[in-house]
Parts: C-alpha cells; sequence; structure tokens
C-alpha cells in the first residue's frame, strides 16, 4: 500500500481547484506485491491525473491484506481469526472518490474484487452523519484490465455494485484496456500498444475528470441532500410523499 501527497498550490489547476478532495484507489489483481501489476499501471495514469489537480492520493492492492471473505462488518466476530478489513474500511471511507481495479479473469471481475465488493456491502447499513446511508455523497468509476472481452460486462458488474450500497456513479465512470482476445500481451508488456491506445487514455482521462466534477459538487453541496432517503425517518412513519396507487 503506497500513500502519496502532493504540493497541491504548486500542482492545481487554475480553473479547477480539486485540493480539499482525496481518491482512494483499490487495486483487486491477484498478485501480491512487489509482484507487477497491469491493472496498477493503468490506474496510475487515473492517479497521476488526479495529483495533478491537487487531489490526494492513495493506491490500496487489496490481495496484500488478510481481507476475510463474508458480508459482515468484522468477520472475526463470525468465526474468522483475522480480517484486515475493518482497518482498511477506515482508511477507503475517509475518500471523496473510490476507484476499483480488476483484471480480467474468464471474462469477469477478479475473485478479490467480488470479496472486496462483498465487503463494501457489509458496511453499507451504517449511516453518515446525515442519516443517510454512509456512501451517501461519495462517487465511483472502475478500471478493468485483461487480453479478453469484457470490460463493459465487469464495468456493469462493479459499477451496479457500488451505486447499489451508495456511491454516486457520474458519467463515463469506467474505463480499460484489452489486447487481442487470448493468449496475447497485457496492458504494459512490449508492444502490446496499451499505453499508446487513444481510446483507453481518452475514456481514462474523461472518467478522472468526471470523478473530480462529481466529487467537488457533493463536497461544495454537503454530499446528497438528506430528504427522502433517510432509513430511520423511513422506519418511524415518514413516507417522503409515497402512497399506495389506487388499483382499479
Amino acid at each position: 500500500m503506497t500513500s502519496q501527497k502532493t504540493d497541491k498550490k504548486a500542482q492545481t489547476n487554475t480553473q479547477h481547484d480539486f485540493s480539499s478532495l482525496k481518491a482512494v484507489y483499490v487495486n483487486c489483481t491477484l498478485k501480491k506485491s512487489p509482484d507487477f501489476s497491469h491493472t496498477e499501471g493503468l490506474m496510475k495514469v487515473s492517479e497521476n491525473i488526479m495529483e495533478k489537480n491537487g487531489v490526494e492520493t492513495e493506491m490500496i492492492r487489496a490481495i496484500d491484506h488478510d481481507i476475510a471473505n463474508g458480508i459482515y462488518p468484522d468477520m472475526t466476530e463470525h468465526g474468522w481469526e483475522k480480517d484486515a478489513w475493518p482497518p482498511l474500511f477506515k482508511q477507503i471511507i475517509k475518500a471523496d472518490i473510490l476507484v476499483l481495479g480488476t483484471p480480467i479473469w474468464l471474462g469477469d471481475i477478479s475473485s478479490v474484487c467480488t470479496k472486496v465488493i462483498e465487503r463494501f456491502y457489509a458496511m453499507s447499513s451504517k449511516m453518515n452523519e446525515k442519516g443517510q446511508y454512509i456512501y451517501y455523497g461519495k462517487t465511483a468509476g472502475c478500471i478493468i484490465t485483461g487480453n479478453e472481452d469484457g470490460i463493459k460486462h465487469c464495468s456493469r458488474s462493479v459499477l451496479y455494485a457500488l451505486q447499489h450500497v451508495g456511491y454516486t456513479i457520474p458519467p463515463q465512470a469506467d474505463a480499460g484496456w484489452i489486447g487481442e482476445a487470448g493468449p496475447g500481451p497485457s496492458y504494459l508488456d512490449e508492444g502490446s500498444g496499451g499505453p499508446e491506445n487513444d481510446f483507453t487514455n481518452r475514456n481514462v482521462t474523461f472518467m478522472t475528470w468526471n470523478l473530480m466534477h462529481m466529487a467537488q459538487m457533493m463536497k461544495v453541496n454537503g454530499g446528497m441532500p438528506a430528504h427522502g432517503n433517510q432509513p430511520e425517518d423511513w422506519k418511524n412513519g415518514k413516507r417522503f410523499g409515497f402512497e399506495k396507487p389506487q388499483y382499479k
């Protein structure tokens, strides 16, 4: 895991001040550090843009941490000897922006990515200070790499899951790179064409800026308005205009 802070005054774009924002990148590669990760290579393209615009960034490689399987906040309370998720969550929830990265295996997200998403779900019943679900007011996107088809399928799975637990997804919040179908080169392999691919470079740039714009709008406006989405109010009988339709 690495943490990087920028000289915000020196690097912040004069038209767009994102120096109050923090982003966390969670890489769901199957390779432990220090093994080379192509997914991290593409994630760093996005991270570099954010840093140039004053965003504080952090990169976490999930597999380096002993995250337990399960759908409860702390799996040591459910039979597991260790669970690194609770302390990791405390780091992740401080960020305004989440970027989840995964390689494609058998046409789908990695097993590590599935585990991480399940653990995000485990925390989704917690509340923020406004009485909303805890991910409200935060924004998210995803980065996918592989050497076979599956970018849109994997992005659909990741972005659906993140919005379902409460993250706000801006336009074009996914980016990826795939080589030729079959056992071809991966993103940063010599001669792959990955780092030079205009389609990938455009998408990762647009995604990054849309994440920063959305996160900034959320921050300036105090997050998602707290009306019509507070579970405790619903539990106590408030219905926010809902009424059962009269069927004829």
